[in-house]
């Protein structure tokens, strides 16, 4: 039998960490492999296994990365944000996830070790369809070495910003054309002791049972 308070506590506070990554620690290369066999599990559509992972260990590398990680935070933190009703856990967290962004921004080049999960196939001009499949073939499987790596005593964040230069961050990684980045994860050990739930939206609010709209009770 799993033990589901174990489980349990793994997946409620498995968070993005950015500001508690451990800039001075390295993160040994088998402890990387440890967390991506285990990633190998996750489903992926008519099991094709179209993915790879890229582990960015080089200085000049993720100074690169890093770079256009910067460019793109410039951009984002220009945008509108969301606005949400008093009360909603959505409101209180916006200047928090901005303010913890922009401080990855300025020291993604120092953690040590940056993942760049990868599937193949482009989607740019494909249905709704072929969109599900290929990205629903990459990301449990991200999500997994994300927990994986929690279990570990490792920190990640799930990043997509730099894909505003995901042209430019796949010359600096040697990315096929044919191939799509999902994501970038900067890897480190966290510090502190543990991270708690966060605050998220009640469950019954975002449940529709049998049609849209009709949420459960409770």
């Amino acid at each position: 039998m799993i033990d589901l308070l174990a489980a349990d506590e793994l997946l409620r506070t498995t968070r993005s960490v950015r500001k508690r990554l451990d800039l001075t620690r390295d993160v040994p290369h088998e402890v990387v492999m440890e967390c991506i066999d285990l990633a190998l599990q996750a489903p992926t559509g008519s099991n094709r296994q179209g993915w790879s992972f890229i582990v960015v260990r080089d200085r000049d590398q993720r100074a690169e990365l890093a770079r256009l990680y910067r460019q793109a935070v410039d951009l984002y933190m220009q945008m509108p944000r969301p606005e949400y009703d008093a009360g909603d856990p959505r409101a209180a967290s916006g200047e928090k996830v901005a303010d913890s962004a922009r401080y990855l921004a300025d020291h993604l080049h120092e953690v040590p070790v940056h993942l760049v999960p990868c599937i193949e196939g482009r989607v740019e001009d494909a249905g709704v369809l072929a969109q599900a499949s290929t990205y629903g073939s990459i990301l449990p499987a991200v999500w997994s070495f994300a927990l994986a790596a929690r279990a570990r005593g490792l920190g990640t964040a799930w990043t997509t910003l730099h894909l505003m230069f995901e042209r430019e961050a796949a010359e600096v990684l040697g990315v096929p054309d044919h191939v799509t980045q999902a994501a970038l994860l900067p890897v480190a050990y966290f510090t502190g002791e543990t991270f708690k739930p966060a605050p998220r939206l009640p469950t019954a609010t975002v449940t529709h049972v049998d049609r849209w709209g009709t949420h459960p009770e409770g």
